[in-house]
């Protein structure tokens, strides 16, 4: 087990190492989360500039699931951000933020499941023939949340901030080891920031 010392210096280098790219993704990904925190449509295309470059970093660094995870992202930006867009006769949003009812939860953790069990098993595939560093178990999970999560926030689900919540919490040491450092320190912001966002869209939900 590394030592305090070594984990400072893994960082001090891994900051150091970080390139311009990285550090674009990230502060599009810190700015698209205040903005779901607000409800503002915003949210979508500020955090497609993350996304796209997330895909490239996540495959240079051998994190398939993250490259899927960010192109699903990219696919439902562009899907949420019609549905946040959609306005009623008086001109008011037609999507709020409510609670998921019990067959919603039922849903959603089947599709968390099913998505797990499919990353996890393609991981396990690919890392024995092309993606040698890969971590099968806790890219799964990471990715597999973050599926859940998006897929929520689309429909301003309060639920999709527990899953947001998860994918952070798995995804700050995911990074870390992998060299990523700046990106693990996002992600630490990102789960700082789930908090808060869960905590407005609870005042904001319609029971």
């Amino acid at each position: 087990m590394p030592s305090i010392q070594e984990i400072i210096q893994q960082f001090i280098t891994g900051m150091q190492s970080t390139g311009p790219l990285e550090y674009i993704a990230v502060f599009s990904g810190i700015a698209s989360v205040w903005f779901s925190r607000k409800e503002s449509v915003l949210t979508y295309p500020v955090g497609l500039v993350g996304t796209v470059l997330y895909i490239y970093l996540s495959f240079v660094n051998h994190l398939p699931g993250e490259a899927s995870v960010n192109g699903y992202y990219t696919v439902m930006s562009i899907y949420g951000w019609w549905l946040w867009n959609r306005r009623d006769k008086r001109q008011e949003p037609l999507l709020h933020v409510t609670y998921s009812d019990a067959a919603m939860i039922r849903g959603q953790l089947l599709f968390f499941g099913l998505f797990y069990a499919g990353i996890f098993l393609s991981l396990s595939f690919l890392k024995k023939y092309f993606f040698e560093g890969a971590i099968p178990w806790a890219d799964a999970f990471a990715s597999s949340t973050a599926f859940t999560g998006m897929w929520l926030m689309t429909r301003k689900k309060v639920e999709s901030w527990y899953w947001w919540i998860a994918t952070n919490i798995a995804s700050v040491p995911l990074y870390f080891v992998k060299g990523l450092v700046f990106t693990s320190v996002y992600y630490f912001i990102l789960l700082i920031l789930a908090f808060w966002g869960l905590n407005e869209w609870k005042r904001r939900a319609v029971a």
